[in-house]
């Protein structure tokens, strides 16, 4: 399709919005299903004493999904959107299945190699698909939406999973739901879903005569990282984010079966906090597009490490459903928040690289999560790894506070544009 006859904006482009949160909704619900599940697995199945050999299988998850954003948001633009979305769900679907045949633990890694793959294409694509259709004005609204249902659908997902484990066992009904998730996203994507490669000519065009400038993936991964104070802000704020995500995922159901709370309860408890996440990015996606990001940033990580102390202030069931709940309010205050800061800094031809760069960090969150949070928990106890979390979102907070800056967002393309030549011809 000529990018000349293509239309910007959610209203212009709503059917296809629409299909792409749906998509992300079973995204978010093939991982949804492990969050209470696998640990618990681990424990009673295949015998896990040690809490970092339990968490190993978010270890291998963190570390190919952070891998695979890097590589996927480079060869976006080179291989299409759509083509890599389908992919994704090739790679996932078995990932259930090798759960649910799993002999030892090592098939729970390895399917969570799978997982990694899966999420990274197909998270990656929905997101870079729906900032190519709204385009530079509404990147927020469209990352609350694209977040809201991701997670959304993770915290049904958990839910489910968890009464049907309760009712059923472990396996194999709750890793069928997540077989079926991922035969619909792949139908959806396949059929339905169309490339937005013209939607991202037609922005990069829209105020300059210049044609798109893309990053290497060396150059990118500088910029991101260290080279931009304002990406490397966003980018230690979602690896703590995202340790904290892997901390409810992982270590907290051990916590709560250490204290003789049932599969339903540690259930209840694990989808409150992506339910909360999920349904508030619908609100604080838009507010930070009117309100600016860094606010919303630095104030979400202060309430992320609020939470997760409030798991060792309370004993009860209902003190964890408030922390669970709070932290998914601080969750919602920075997840769609980060990708859209991120999104303002780079210019149209570099998005997705810079964005993959930002998700590498950010999901590498799972790893270090896993591995620290484990090895404390070991050593020291689950109360002395939570605490440990706690104190390292607020530091994560503080830094945020100094290095992101606030960009003005009503400004033409053309800016975005000329900071990307002028980084390039440095560089």
């Amino acid at each position: 399709m000529d990018s000349k006859h293509i239309r910007l904006g959610l209203r212009a482009n709503w059917r296809q919005f629409a299909l792409l949160v749906l998509v992300n909704g079973f995204v978010g619900a093939m991982v949804g299903v492990e969050r209470n599940v696998v640990p618990v697995l681990g424990r009673e199945t295949f015998g896990l004493v040690s809490s970092a050999a339990v968490l190993s299988f978010i270890v291998s998850f963190g570390i190919v999904k952070a891998a695979a954003n890097f590589w996927v948001g480079g060869v976006a633009g080179r291989f299409g959107r759509k083509r890599l979305l389908v992919a994704g769900w090739l790679v996932g679907i078995p990932a259930p299945l090798l759960v649910l045949l799993a002999p030892n633990w090592g098939w729970v890694v390895a399917a969570n190699v799978l997982l990694g793959i899966n999420q990274a294409f197909c998270w990656s694509m929905t997101v870079n698909m729906k900032i190519d259709l709204v385009g530079p004005q509404h990147r927020g609204l469209a990352l609350g939406f694209n977040e809201s249902a991701g997670y959304g659908a993770v915290g049904l997902a958990a839910l489910a999973s968890g009464y049907v484990a309760a009712g059923a066992g472990l396996r194999p009904w709750p890793f069928v739901l997540a077989i079926g998730f991922g035969l619909a996203g792949l139908l959806i994507s396949s059929l339905l879903v169309r490339d937005t490669a013209a939607h991202l000519a037609a922005e990069t065009a829209q105020d300059s005569a210049e044609p798109g400038i893309g990053l290497s993936p060396w150059q990118a991964l500088r910029r991101g990282s260290w080279q931009d104070t304002r990406l490397a802000g966003c980018s230690q704020a979602g690896l703590v984010n995202n340790l904290n995500d892997g901390l409810v995922w992982g270590l907290v159901p051990l916590f709560l079966h250490a204290r003789g709370v049932s599969v339903e309860h540690i259930a209840l408890v694990t989808a409150v906090y992506p339910l909360t996440w999920g349904g508030l990015q619908l609100l604080t996606g838009g507010l930070s597009d009117r309100l600016g990001r860094r606010g919303l940033i630095v104030g979400g990580m202060l309430t992320q490490s609020a939470a997760i102390a409030g798991f060792l202030l309370f004993h009860d069931l209902t003190g964890w459903l408030g922390a669970a709940l709070l932290l998914g309010l601080g969750t919602a205050m920075v997840y769609p928040t980060l990708m859209a800061a991120v999104s303002d800094i780079a210019g149209p031809a570099s998005r997705a690289s810079l964005l993959g760069v930002y998700r590498l960090w950010r999901d590498l969150g799972y790893a270090v999560g896993a591995v620290l949070s484990g090895v404390l928990a070991d050593r020291f106890g689950y109360p002395a790894a939570i605490a440990a979390v706690a104190t390292l979102t607020f530091i994560s907070g503080a830094a945020a506070a100094r290095l992101i800056q606030e960009k003005q967002r009503d400004l033409p393309i053309q800016t975005a544009m000329e900071e990307e030549y002028a980084y390039l011809s440095v560089t």
